[in-house]
């Protein structure tokens, strides 16, 4: 049974899965031990009575920009790429109804079949409900990044924070796959991470959650037990935002 003890830090959140963590140890697809890890991850989550959306990413199964790269023409590209992020959603839907946790997929590419189409009105009642909605298809544009798919759903649920699953712990002043010596942001603002550049994500989707005031929190999904700590406002990863941390607490 889902309880309702909620802290007063987050209410509702937009969490944003990388596609490329859905292919595991794998060099492509999905991995089913992954989808079971982390469909376990949400269920400690949610019981919290945080309402939870997610975006995910298409990565592991097929990449429009890289695709563009190699020739193939970057609309057609892009659209395939969103096409892929409905194929990983209804793999967590699954993954999530086998442990228990209600959810629905909506996808701004309509395939009614398999998915409802993105409404927010039901999309927000489906949250206040205590589903976890999954996001998927992009957000119907080419051009545009999962990142900053996050980011506008984000603001249209008027979620509390963007949450950002990474491989890596938060946010570097370089990469610290590549720099043993890089050195970690406890918090920053988002203006300060377009201005030195840093590669958390694009510049539209800093820009948009700088606008509406999102703060973002950039945390290592492969640690387990973290999205459970951040609802309950632990300490890890790196908090982007306008105000301080200290500042938001008190």
């Amino acid at each position: 049974m889902r309880t309702m003890n909620t802290p007063q830090k987050y209410k509702r959140i937009l969490l944003k899965l990388s596609g490329e963590a859905f292919k595991g140890e794998r060099d492509y697809g999905i991995d089913p031990q992954f989808l079971g890890y982390i469909a376990n991850e949400l269920k400690e989550g949610h019981a919290l009575g945080v309402e939870i959306g997610i975006v995910i990413g298409g990565g592991n199964i097929f990449r429009g920009v890289a695709a563009a790269a190699n020739g193939m023409d970057r609309v057609t590209a892009d659209y395939s790429g969103m096409i892929a992020t409905v194929m990983n959603a209804l793999a967590l839907q699954d993954a999530l109804s086998k442990v228990g946790v209600p959810s629905r997929v909506q996808t701004s590419i309509e395939m009614r079949q398999v998915a409802e189409p993105f409404i927010l009105r039901r999309a927000l009642r489906h949250l206040e409900k205590g589903r976890i909605v999954i996001f998927a298809g992009g957000n119907g544009n080419p051009y545009f990044t999962t990142d900053t798919t996050a980011a506008l759903r984000a603001a249209e649920i008027r979620a509390d924070a963007f949450f950002k699953a990474t491989k890596v712990d938060g946010v570097y002043d370089s990469d610290p796959t590549q720099n043993p010596d890089a050195v970690k942001y406890d918090q920053i603002t988002h203006l300060d991470i377009l201005q030195k550049q840093l590669k958390v994500m694009d510049s539209t989707a800093l820009s948009l959650s700088m606008d509406n005031k999102l703060p973002i929190v950039v945390f290592s999904i492969l640690q387990k037990g973290n999205i459970s700590r951040i609802l309950r406002g632990d300490p890890i990863g790196t908090y982007i935002g306008d105000r301080l941390l200290e500042e938001v607490k008190s």
